[in-house]
C-alpha cells in the first residue's frame, strides 16, 4: 500500500475513533478501532523492514514499531494515534519531497519528441523520430521540440535549451548553427539537416541516463541507516531505565514515542534527491546518491586533453594567402563555399567567419572527404584536400591541419586549424584547488610537448602523455589512498574505460550520446568545464547537509527521550513534538535544492 493510502486510512479511521468517542460516547469501540489500525500498521511495517533487512540493509523501523505496540499495550492509544499519522504522514512527506525534488529529470521524459516533420522534394511528411537517417531535412514548425542533432539549413529562429543545459535565455540560431535535440523552438519555422539519429542524439543520450537515475541509496543513506544499531540501543536503555526506576510501563512508551526514528529515515535521502536535482538544473546529470558523496569527498581529479580541457573543435589558426588575394578576402571566399558543408573544418570555418560576413553561393558541388565547389560572388571557388583543389600541386606548403583553396583554377592559399584551450578551463582548476581537490591529473594520448604547454596554460601539475586507454586505468588505481575518491573527466569514446575505473567518471557529453556518456557516473550537458567545479560544489553542499540534519535530528531525540524519561512528557504530546521534529527535518533537508554560489567565473586564455 502506498504511504498516501496508509495515512489517508489513518486520518479517515482516526476521525471515526473521535467522533465514536467524544460524540456518541463509545471509547471502547474507539480504542478498537485504533487498536486495529495500530496492529495492521504495525505487521505492515515488520513486513517492510523484513524485506528491508533482505536487501541487505540496516532497517530503523523497529523503534515506530516498538512505540505503537507500546502505547498500545498500555492503553495510550491517542498517542498511539499521532504516531500512525505521524509515521505515515512522514513517508507521505518523503515521497511528495523526492517528486518535487526530481521534477527537471522526470520533464525531460515528458517532453520527449517522437514524431518528425520529413522534407522531401518540398513535400512534408510526418515519420516516427525512430526513422530519422543521417543528413535528412526535417522541419523545426515554431513551438515545437528539436526531435534529433543537426544544423540550421534555412530559416532563423531562437531556441530554448533550459532542459539540456539549465539555462532559460533563448538562443538564435542562424543558418549553419547546431540544434540539440530537447531544445524548444521560437517563433519561426525552421529547416534542419539531420546529423545524429535519434538513439545518438542528445536528448535521447539525457533520457538513458535519467533512467539510470534511479533511488540508489548512497554509502552515507546506508551509514543513516547503521545509526539505527546505536540508537536503538540507546532509546531501548533510557526507555527501560526510566520504566525500572518510575516503576511506570506508561514511561518506557513515553520514552519510544519520541524516539521513533524519523529524521534518520528522510534527512539523508530527501538531502540527496534535492541535491541531484539541483545538479540537473545547473545542467549536469548525476546517475546515483553515491556520486554524490563520492564528489563530495574527492581529492584528486584526471582530465583528458583533447575535448575537455580543450575545446575538442578545431578553429581557425593561422589564414596563408599565396595569391592576389588578403588574408580576409581568402578567408571570406572559402568559409562562403563551405557554409553548407557538414565537414567538421568547414563548421569551424564559417563559425570563425560568421555567418553575416557569408556571400551567396550558387551550384554547390560536394564531394564527401574531399571538399566543395561553388560559384560565390562571380567567382569560381574549390575549398578542402590539397589534392581535390589543385592536384597539380604535389607537395603541401603546410604539415599542420588546413584546408586549401582555389579560385578561378588558381591556387591562392591555405588555411590552418587548430584545438584552442577551453576558455573556463585555468579558473576551473583553480576553483576545483580551492573546493580541496589536492592532486589535479592531465591524462592524454598526445605527444608530451603539446600536453606540457596546455598544462602550463590552465595551472595541471601532472602530466601523463603518450597514454593508451590501458595506462590511464592504470594511473588511476595508482593513486595513493589518501589521495582518493579520485575523478575522471573526459568526453571521447577512448575516455570510456578510464570513467568506469575512477571512483567518479564525469564526462562532458555536449555533443550527444557516446560511449563516455554511458560510462559515466556523472554527464555535463553544457559544453562548459566549469560544470564539473559546480558540480563538486553541490555534492559538498548537499552531504554537508544532509550530514547537518542527521545529526541534528539524533541530537533532538536524544534530549527528547531523557525529557520524556523524567514522565514530564506524556505518550500524546510527544507524538506531537515528534511530529514537529519530522517537519523540521524535511525542511532542512530540503535546503540542498537550492543554488548559493554563481558559477565558475571564466577567464579568456589562449594559446599562441
Amino acid at each position: 500500500m502506498k504511504h498516501s493510502y496508509k495515512l489517508a486510512a489513518t486520518i479517515v479511521i482516526g476521525i471515526i475513533a473521535l467522533i465514536l468517542q467524544f460524540i456518541f460516547g463509545q471509547p471502547v469501540i474507539a480504542q478498537i478501532l485504533v487498536t486495529g489500525l495500530g496492529a495492521l500498521m504495525a505487521f505492515s511495517m515488520l513486513i517492510e523492514m523484513i524485506r528491508t533487512l533482505r536487501s541487505g540493509k540496516y532497517g530503523i523501523d523497529l523503534l515506530a514499531i516498538m512505540a505503537i505496540v507500546a502505547t498500545l499495550a498500555v492503553g495510550e492509544y491517542w498517542a498511539s494515534l499521532l504516531v500512525l499519522v505521524m509515521l505515515t504522514g512522514g513517508d507521505s512527506l518523503e515521497d511528495y519531497a523526492a517528486q518535487r525534488a526530481g521534477l527537471e529529470l522526470k520533464s525531460l521524459l515528458d517532453n520527449s519528441p517522437q514524431v518528425a516533420h520529413h522534407l522531401v522534394n518540398d513535400q512534408l511528411t510526418d515519420i516516427p523520430v525512430t526513422a530519422v537517417k543521417v543528413g535528412d531535412h526535417l522541419v523545426v514548425k515554431p513551438g515545437e521540440i528539436v526531435p534529433v542533432d543537426g544544423r540550421v539549413l534555412s530559416g532563423v529562429s531562437s531556441f530554448n535549451e533550459a532542459s539540456l543545459t539549465g539555462e532559460a535565455r533563448p538562443i538564435e540560431k542562424p543558418v549553419g548553427a547546431e540544434l540539440l535535440s530537447g531544445s524548444l523552438n521560437g517563433d519561426i519555422s525552421v529547416t534542419m539537416v539531420v546529423d545524429q539519429i535519434a538513439a545518438n542524439s542528445q536528448y535521447q543520450a539525457i533520457i538513458k541516463l535519467v533512467k539510470q537515475s534511479e533511488a540508489q541509496p548512497a554509502h552515507f543513506v546506508r551509514m543513516a541507516d547503521r545509526y539505527a544499531v546505536p540508537f536503538t540501543l540507546i532509546s531501548l536503555l533510557i526507555a527501560g531505565a526510566a520504566w525500572v526506576f518510575s516503576g511506570d510501563p506508561v514511561r518506557f512508551a513515553e520514552v519510544l514515542v519520541v524516539a521513533s526514528p524519523c529524521p534518520l529515515i528522510l534527512a539523508a535521502p530527501i538531502a540527496l534527491v534535492a541535491g541531484m536535482s539541483r545538479a540537473s538544473r545547473n545542467g549536469i546529470i548525476v546517475k546515483t546518491g553515491t556520486t554524490i558523496e563520492k564528489l563530495a569527498r574527492a581529492r584528486t581529479i584526471a582530465f583528458d586533453k583533447t575535448g575537455t580541457i580543450t575545446q575538442g573543435q578545431l578553429t581557425v589558426a593561422k589564414v596563408v594567402p599565396l595569391a592576389h588575394l588578403s588574408a580576409a578576402e581568402l578567408l571570406q571566399l572559402a568559409a562562403s563555399a563551405e557554409q553548407q558543408s557538414s565537414h567538421i573544418l568547414a563548421r569551424s570555418l564559417v563559425n570563425y567567419v560568421g555567418t553575416t560576413e557569408l556571400l551567396p553561393l550558387s551550384h554547390l558541388t560536394e564531394v564527401t572527404g574531399a571538399g566543395v565547389t561553388a560559384d560565390v560572388a562571380a567567382h569560381h571557388v574549390k575549398v578542402g584536400k590539397l589534392n581535390y583543389v589543385a592536384p597539380q600541386v604535389t607537395k603541401s606548403p603546410t604539415q599542420q591541419t588546413a584546408i586549401h583553396v582555389v579560385v578561378d583554377e588558381t591556387y591562392v592559399g591555405y588555411i590552418e586549424f587548430s584545438d584552442q584551450v577551453r576558455p573556463e578551463a585555468a579558473a576551473t582548476i583553480t576553483r576545483l584547488r580551492q573546493l580541496g581537490l589536492q592532486q589535479v591529473m592531465m591524462l592524454t594520448g598526445d605527444q608530451a610537448t603539446t600536453a606540457q604547454t596546455i598544462a602550463q596554460a590552465v595551472g595541471v601539475d601532472e602530466v601523463h602523455a603518450g597514454c593508451l586507454p590501458q595506462d590511464k586505468i592504470n594511473l588511476l588505481k595508482a593513486v595513493a589512498p589518501e589521495q582518493q575518491p579520485v575523478i575522471m573527466v573526459g568526453d571521447g569514446v577512448n575516455d570510456a574505460p578510464s570513467l568506469t575505473a575512477a571512483d567518479v567518471g564525469i564526462a562532458m557529453g555536449a555533443h550527444g550520446a557516446t560511449a563516455a556518456s554511458e560510462s559515466a557516473d556523472a554527464v555535463i550537458l553544457k559544453d562548459d568545464l566549469s560544470r564539473v567545479a559546480r558540480a563538486v560544489t553541490i555534492a559538498q553542499e548537499t552531504m554537508r547537509i544532509a550530514k547537518g540534519d542527521v545529526l541534528t535530528g539524533i541530537v533532538i531525540l536524544v534530549i527528547l527521550m531523557l525529557i520524556a524519561a523524567t514522565g514530564v512528557i506524556p505518550a500524546l504530546l510527544g507524538a506531537l513534538f515528534q511530529e514537529a521534529v519530522d517537519t523540521i527535518t524535511i525542511l532542512l533537508a530540503l535546503r540542498a535544492r537550492r543554488d548559493r554560489q554563481p558559477m565558475v567565473p571564466t577567464t579568456i586564455s589562449k594559446l599562441s
